[in-house]
């Protein structure tokens, strides 16, 4: 055990993580250099083409110090973004040690400093990386200043490096094996292991990774997943290189993968503890809790029949991606489909996009919103994920919203344009402290309603690209929260209801109703669009019928002709509005998501 070292690396998003990761891997010859390729641990095209990590992963490096011994480091990579931030907690878990990767062009970034609290609490050891030293425009004197003023250590602690040319690299490495406490734990302990991911292989069934705290696991043995309470035989069980090598026994400090033959996502939970099924009083490690969806949508087949296909598809996606939930949704408008929830924006876009790579499915998605908690006059407590669950206001005592705490940091010339954005946002400013002279960090409390949408374009355009922002739930508070429905001749369209605060109901009804005269196709007859909150209508817009001119063989002659033929017209046009329906193209359900474009 003193010759493994189990680390991590943390960083905002581009910082380089992925292309050091390349590096150390080819450093140590565990990648060949004619499979070398950049983000060599990214196998999703999604990841290469995004330049972000969606999934986190782990291989083992085998390096030789300069003490001549052989050691063995795991490197668990760990997803940059703010929606994978329970996965990210789950591999630091697993860690001793973990690498602070900061860009020397762009400094310290808000999930650089959200990470970095987790990697605190975790108990690990911090190594400070500044990565891109070979830019031009690298401030490598004053990033220095900011990682100091922030972890507190000595400038000679902080590493030089650059992940495009390798430099620096064995420096790193030789950090990692001195500075890196070896993994603590007694293999002849009762078996202790922390599962920090799983990944389905359609052959083997779910592949779970673990990291051993204590005790040892052989092939063969017979294994209990505590918070299930679901027992196994571990087939197989090995080491994780770029290919996984199977072992006969793996004990206390190594990380590994484990198969079981399980096929059903719910099974496996990121977080949880495998012991033994002798063991009949197990200690869980601490930190497991479910993954909790922040963010609900509907995710529909656009032709109905292609339901049963997308059924499959879920299924097949959730073995792979834990995190998302679904249940079955009918709608009047589009028919049978699911309400998914997701971590985040970029989780949800993730998911529409390899549903449309790998599996073929083109789906639409209905409007994304939070999850709000309603009271009722009775005193029940109603969890509401969907407009369509929405109760009578009548019966409703009071409506509580998700609030989050947005951590943003910027250049002290954009605080006033990023205060516009927020306080409109409804954000109340909790906090504004300067990191350094050029960098402040604000902090804002704000319900989650209001980023789902596009709060994150509206900051970066604001700020010139120059603003990192990162969030974390709190709780719940009361709001004034009411139901949006859209009507067509009368009509709801369910697929486009929202739930909005009261005070922006108005402005976002007219807006819906603008845009989707600009999209729905003229009918024979007129077509009413209304937004309504109750049966209070607040915006309404008409889509004029398209007509024929039916008086035009009437020259001449007397005007009583030509007003019959008009009054049989608009008779006409009456009876179609009441047998006509009004066909809504996809584009309009996308185009409410583009509201403020």
């Amino acid at each position: 055990m003193n010759n493994i070292r189990n680390f991590c690396i943390i960083a905002h998003i581009d910082h380089g993580k992925s292309t050091l990761a390349d590096r150390l891997l080819q450093t140590t010859q565990t990648v060949a250099d004619r499979e070398m390729m950049d983000q060599v641990l990214d196998d999703m095209d999604l990841e290469r083409e995004k330049g972000i990590t969606i999934k986190s992963h782990a291989v083992q490096i085998n390096y030789i110090h300069k003490d001549k011994q052989q050691y063995t480091l795991n490197l668990i990579d760990t997803p940059g973004h703010v929606d994978f931030s329970y996965e990210v907690s789950r591999a630091l878990a697993a860690c001793e040690g973990a690498l602070l990767l900061v860009d020397a062009a762009q400094g310290i970034q808000a999930q650089t400093i959200s990470n970095l609290y987790l990697a605190i609490e975790n108990d690990l050891e911090i190594i400070p990386v500044i990565n891109k030293i070979d830019m031009d425009g690298a401030m490598i004197d004053e990033v220095k200043d900011q990682i100091i003023e922030l972890i507190g250590c000595k400038p000679e602690d902080i590493l030089l490096a650059s992940g495009r040319t390798g430099l620096g690299i064995e420096e790193i490495l030789e950090a990692i094996v001195e500075r890196i406490p070896p993994p603590k734990g007694d293999e002849n302990d009762p078996l202790q292991a922390l599962i920090f991911d799983s990944v389905f292989n359609s052959y083997r069934g779910i592949i779970v990774y673990f990291r051993i705290m204590n005790g040892t696991i052989k092939k063969g043995d017979k294994v209990k997943f505590v918070s299930t309470g679901q027992e196994y035989l571990a087939d197989e069980i090995g080491i994780l290189k770029l290919k996984m090598m199977e072992q006969q026994e793996l004990k206390a400090g190594n990380v590994g993968y484990l198969i079981t033959g399980i096929k059903v996502a719910k099974e496996v939970k990121v977080g949880d503890t495998i012991t033994l099924a002798s063991n009949n009083n197990p200690l869980p490690i601490k930190g497991f809790e479910d993954v909790k969806p922040m963010v609900f949508a509907g995710i529909y087949p656009i032709d109905t029949k292609d339901f049963e296909d997308l059924r499959d598809c879920m299924d097949k996606l959730q073995l792979n991606d834990a995190s998302l939930t679904f249940e079955l949704e009918t709608s009047q408008a589009l028919g049978f489909g699911f309400r998914c929830g997701f971590l985040g924006l970029l989780h949800l876009e993730i998911i529409q996009e390899r549903l449309e790579r790998e599996f073929n499915q083109t789906v639409i998605t209905t409007v994304p919103n939070v999850s709000f908690i309603a009271y009722t006059t009775k005193g029940e407590k109603l969890i509401i994920n969907n407009p369509v669950e929405f109760p009578d206001p009548v019966k409703t005592d009071h409506i509580e919203e998700p609030f989050i705490r947005a951590q943003i940091i910027t250049k002290p010339e954009y605080i006033g344009n990023i205060m516009t954005l927020c306080l409109t946002k409804r954000g109340t400013l909790i906090n504004q402290s300067y990191i350094s002279t050029t960098r402040v960090e604000l902090l804002f409390d704000m319900p989650l309603t209001e980023i789902v949408f596009d709060f994150y374009d509206k900051l970066k355009s604001q700020t010139r690209g120059y603003a990192s922002f990162d969030y974390h739930p709190i709780e719940y508070q009361t709001s004034d929260i009411v139901k949006m429905d859209i009507l067509l001749n009368s009509e709801k369209v369910d697929a486009l209801s929202s739930l909005i605060h009261r005070s922006r109901a108005q402005d976002f009804g007219r807006q819906m109703c603008e845009r989707l005269k600009e999209l729905l196709p003229r009918h024979q007859f007129q077509v009413a669009i209304q937004a309504a909150i109750g049966a209070k209508i607040v915006a309404r817009e008409n889509i004029s019928a398209m007509r024929k001119d039916v008086t035009a063989k009437c020259y001449g002659g007397d005007i009583s002709r030509k007003r019959k033929l008009l009054e049989k017209q608009k008779e006409g046009k009456k009876r179609m509005k009441q047998i006509g329906n009004v066909e809504v193209p996809q584009e309009a359900f996308l185009a409410v998501l583009k509201l403020n474009d």
